[in-house]
């Protein structure tokens, strides 16, 4: 979806950005519908947001490096026909929902499904159905359009009546009736629109696809996805949406928790907040005790495509506190964790290199957070140590921090400047870990002490399971 940001926790979504709305952004993702639960059906709740990579090199990076790391989910960007241009928001301008954007066809969709399911991964689809695109042309699938007329597929009939951009976030009618930056506004009140998204999440659904990411879902009332969401053909298939909190709007996300997930963007805000100017040891009590929505319904990250962009979270130019905060997010049990896998950018609006083709990862501007050594290894830490509450925790009062998942797993996190050598109490077994975080073995006495040295701006993460480095 699209929707315009403002501040940190005041504004929607922002993915619909026209040329004349540079800094626009957008996202929406699908999550599982029935009983909503942050945690993915399965044993595995990490998911990679693989942004505008095409879909054959998704399908690599799902055999090479996502299915033997463990990560229970990928998801893929956009696939419908979109305007063209070089920008990475043409990708949320629809303009049919043919698999015909930059990404690949039909086929090579399909075969990046099939070859993801292979390696144990499932997939999500980052989907755009709040709108449709602004301007006229021909898309990149080669239909032909103009805004609010789309031959075969929509016409001013199916669009909301309201053609002024959204200007209220207090006004509910404002918010889900009127245009998100300019772009045309589907009536998902209306039977025919209700039908026609359902049978594009369909044939998704035909493709094998297990999940949704619904962007711009804040732009449309909860009862239209809803009725939406009953008529696919798996009406509990996993479903996130793009929901971002403001305090005093009209619409807030804990609406749209009956359908599935939805994203608490208060939880990667506030990470930049703690990470760049406050205490590491203010996490003790993250997510419920903040006020956040509960874990089971939650989808968190530290940063996506929209605010690593409009600068209201941390990104990949953060170096060691980006690094961390992933750690942290993945070490802690909140939420269900996205890692977002992008591209270099010093022009907000520019496309992924080589329209999406990764030959390599660290090449050619692919920044691939999602194979960084001190998260990768700590996607298998989350794996081992689900279920699991926080045990034994600790802190400086400043920003070193440790604590146990239960009997299965202990991290400790040192973000002070310089390095620290103490003694951890742990509920592990006694015997010699490996820390994943650097490869260097950790023993664990009869007591659940270990003794270990973290340098500045250092983790330290071991779990039942992995002994040997």
């Amino acid at each position: 979806m699209i929707s315009r940001w403002q501040a940190p926790p005041r504004r929607r979504t922002v993915t619909a950005a026209l040329t004349a709305f540079a800094a626009a952004a957008a996202a929406v993702v699908m999550v599982p519908g029935t009983t909503a639960s942050a945690a993915p059906p399965g044993t595995k709740d990490v998911t990679a947001v693989m942004f505008e990579w095409n879909f054959a090199s998704v399908a690599k990076e799902c055999t090479n490096t996502l299915g033997p790391a463990g990560y229970g989910y990928v998801q893929v960007s956009p696939p419908q026909e979109h305007i063209q241009g070089s920008q990475w928001w043409t990708s949320y301008q629809p303009v049919s929902y043919k698999i015909a954007g930059r990404l690949g066809d039909a086929t090579a969709f399909r075969n990046m499904v099939n070859t993801c399911h292979n390696a144990g991964v499932k997939v999500v689809v980052d989907t755009v159905i709040n709108h449709m695109s602004a301007g006229n042309g021909t898309g990149t699938g080669g239909s032909s359009y103009t805004k609010y007329d789309y031959p075969g597929l929509y016409s001013a009939a199916d669009m909301n009546d309201c053609t002024a951009t959204i200007s209220d976030y207090t006004n509910r009618t404002n918010v889900q009736n009127c245009e998100l930056v300019g772009l045309a506004d589907l009536d998902t009140g209306e039977e025919y629109v209700r039908a026609t998204i359902a049978g594009y999440l369909n044939t998704l659904l035909g493709y094998g696809v297990d999940g949704f990411r619904i962007d711009a879902a804040k732009h449309m009332p909860a009862a239209d996805l809803a009725n939406i969401k009953s008529r696919l053909s798996n009406p509990s298939v996993y479903w996130k949406q793009e929901a971002i909190y403001g305090s005093g709007e009209a619409v807030q996300p804990t609406e749209y928790t009956g359908n599935g997930d939805v994203q608490e963007f208060r939880y990667a805000y506030d990470l930049k907040r703690v990470f760049n100017n406050e205490n590491l040891a203010y996490l003790k009590n993250y997510g419920e005790g903040w006020g956040y929505m509960s874990s089971g319904v939650s989808g968190v990250f530290v940063d996506n495509h929209d605010t690593e962009r409009n600068g209201s979270t941390l990104n990949y130019k953060d170096g060691a506190n980006y690094t961390l905060a992933n750690v942290f997010m993945l070490a802690y049990p909140y939420g269900a964790p996205d890692i977002n896998s992008g591209y270099e950018w010093s022009s907000t609006d520019a496309g992924p290199p080589n329209n999406g083709s990764v030959t390599a990862c660290w090449q050619d501007g692919w920044k691939c957070q999602h194979a960084w050594p001190e998260i990768l290894r700590m996607v298998a830490f989350r794996n081992a140590t689900r279920g699991e509450s926080v045990t034994n925790w600790w802190d400086n009062g400043g920003d070193a921090i440790a604590f146990g998942r239960g009997g299965k797993g202990y991290v400790a996190i040192n973000h002070e400047s310089s390095g620290l050598t103490r003694t951890y109490q742990t509920s592990l077994a006694a015997g010699t870990y490996c820390n994943v975080q650097n490869n260097t073995t950790v023993t664990v006495n009869s007591s659940g002490q270990f003794t270990a040295t973290l340098g500045s701006n250092t983790a330290l993460a071991i779990y039942s399971g992995k002994s040997s480095c």
